[in-house]
């Protein structure tokens, strides 16, 4: 039992861990449950015998409890805003009350021992076994806590039970041990199975929400995007100038490989507060939350100019040196937007590019916010 097991894995993705450790916090009903249970033993235990072991005991599992609803409580209110070291710190949090917890368990077991008090052995397994099963509901979820926990539940029994003369008694410390390694075993099974399901939902997520071959958002994602946006956002309708010559010369695959890099530069154009999005073919958006007024039409055209200019710079297919340009066409407007609005904006951000381009290419133009208000 004395494995060392870690919290975290350095690769896992930010946000599989986030929905795991959210799924670890709602684990409210299972908590009370147990907590209302293990008072009602140890608080009976304490009672009758009024051995100052039990009633300490009684007390850690009372600050405990309250404790760990608290915790799970709190994590509600902050779930939403939590950066991926808070959900870091919020896991351990958890796995420290869960071992807490089981601790207390674990002593009360061992006092029921050392008093050869059969009532006290009976309670105390009884807990101690439906604390196990309640964590076995987490093992997909977060198996370090189930293990970390289960070890520092089971021990306390386990050394009482290898100090008893009797062999029956070191038999059962020895199955006790059996019982650790089995729960880790379903952990672990459980906990791939649980991660892989996790892992194949969020490649489909990223499927309907990302193009295929520029890896950036698509139309649908930047749309949910804009409608989000709450304040004074730049919307930039980017389409390259001389793309087609290329992709007709060089071929399929060097187009492909073209429209990649532009997307890369592009994502560093607007990096790292603002949103680069494929439409189609080879035409691109861009969003970025600028401020109100002169200064945020200042810094949309800014952002319009830089990505031409990133776009103009040489690139390499395959060797071979490539220059194409781009058109922009440019749009400051306020959110939130109704979908008729948000319609207008695009044409309106369309008309602005379709100036931009008619004028010879690598230049910008303005189109006008739209008007239609408002979403509450």
């Amino acid at each position: 039992m004395g494995q060392r097991l870690h919290s975290t894995s350095p690769d896992q993705d930010p946000a599989i861990r986030s929905e795991l450790v959210d799924l670890l916090y709602t684990s409210l009903p299972q908590v009370m449950t147990i907590n209302v249970a293990a008072l009602m033993g140890a608080g009976a235990l304490a009672t009758t015998t009024r051995d100052p072991g039990y009633v300490a005991i009684a007390c850690a599992v009372l600050v405990n409890a309250i404790g760990r609803v608290a915790s799970l409580l709190r994590y509600k209110r902050y779930a939403r805003r939590l950066s991926d070291d808070d959900v870091v710190r919020w896991e351990r949090i958890y796995g420290a009350g869960a071992a807490a917890f089981g601790l207390a368990l674990g002593l009360l077991s061992f006092r029921a021992f050392q008093l050869d008090d059969a009532p006290g052995i009976w309670i105390a397994f009884g807990l101690s076994m439906s604390y196990c099963v309640g964590m076995v509901s987490r093992a997909g979820i977060r198996p370090w806590v189930v293990l970390t926990a289960s070890a520092v539940l089971l021990s306390p029994t386990l050394i009482a039970g290898l100090m008893q003369p009797e062999l029956a008694y070191r038999l059962g410390a020895a199955m006790l041990v059996l019982f650790w390694f089995t729960i880790r075993e379903a952990s672990r099974h459980l906990s791939t199975a649980f991660i892989e399901r996790l892992q194949a939902k969020q490649a489909l997520a990223r499927q309907a929400n990302h193009d295929f071959l520029t890896g950036l958002p698509n139309r649908a994602a930047f749309l949910a995007a804009l409608q989000r946006s709450t304040a004074d956002v730049a919307i930039i309708a980017i389409d390259l100038d001389g793309f087609k010559p290329v992709n007709d010369r060089h071929g399929h695959h060097a187009g492909d490989d073209l429209l990649r890099q532009v997307a890369t530069r592009l994502a560093a154009c607007v990096a790292p507060d603002g949103l680069a999005a494929r439409f189609g073919g080879d035409e691109f958006m861009l969003l970025k939350s600028v401020s109100h007024g002169a200064a945020g039409r200042e810094t949309a055209h800014a952002l319009a100019r830089e990505a031409i200019r990133a776009l103009s710079m040489p690139y390499l297919l395959a060797d071979i040196p490539v220059v194409i340009g781009a058109s922009a066409g440019i749009l400051v407007d306020t959110g939130p937007l109704t979908d008729n609005a948000l319609t207008q904006l695009l044409h309106e951000v369309d008309g602005a590019l379709y100036a931009a381009k008619h004028a010879g290419g690598g230049h910008c133009a303005w189109g006008k916010p739209a008007r239609l208000r408002r979403a509450v």
